[in-house]
């Protein structure tokens, strides 16, 4: 490869990254109106892996996972289509800071942040096949970041906002009333 060539390839390389990391904003705020219930979007550290489902869209935030967090959380509540359901990994619950140096006090922050929500933690591996079902009809978004502190990635399973479950097995019902299978 000649050094032009290479010189354009790795300009193009660092601009295309540059981007990416800088406009993680823009992306989340492009996809939570095309997104609805069924649809992810992760919070995650920095080693989670690109997972090669065709549904998956990774991209790199290059910032704090709890600025990330707040920020992902601050948007969909400004939406009124879709509401998240949070999934931790179970794994964490366990770790303390001799295993991973900054576990605890990251669980105190996260604890804070969900404070009046309903948090429902898996295994890791169990939420990651999660991901790849759902993955192969809906859209997956996963924003990495720079956190250091293994099983702190955050997943948000997307739910309508204005009809939520109660709403749902009343119409079932109510069909089921009416013969309706």
């Amino acid at each position: 490869m000649n050094k032009i060539t290479f010189a354009t390839l790795f300009c193009t390389m660092i601009c295309l990254g540059a981007d990416t990391n800088s406009n993680w904003q823009k992306v989340l705020a492009d996809r939570i109106p095309a997104y609805g219930h069924r649809n992810w979007i992760v919070v995650a550290d920095s080693a989670y892996p690109a997972q090669a489902q065709e549904g998956i869209e990774t991209i790199v935030a290059n910032a704090d996972q709890l600025q990330v967090l707040e920020a992902v959380l601050a948007a969909l509540g400004g939406s009124k289509h879709v509401t998240p359901i949070i999934h931790t990994d179970q794994e964490l619950n366990y770790l303390d800071d001799t295993q991973a140096p900054g576990v605890e006090a990251y669980r105190e922050r996260l604890a804070a942040l969900f404070k009046d929500k309903t948090v429902d933690s898996l295994p890791h591996e169990r939420i990651i096949e999660k991901l790849d079902e759902v993955s192969r009809t809906f859209r997956v978004l996963i924003i990495k970041t720079n956190m250091t502190v293994p099983y702190t990635t955050v997943f948000l399973q997307l739910d309508c906002a204005y009809w939520g479950p109660d709403a749902e097995k009343g119409l079932r019902a109510k069909m089921a009333a009416a013969g309706v299978r």
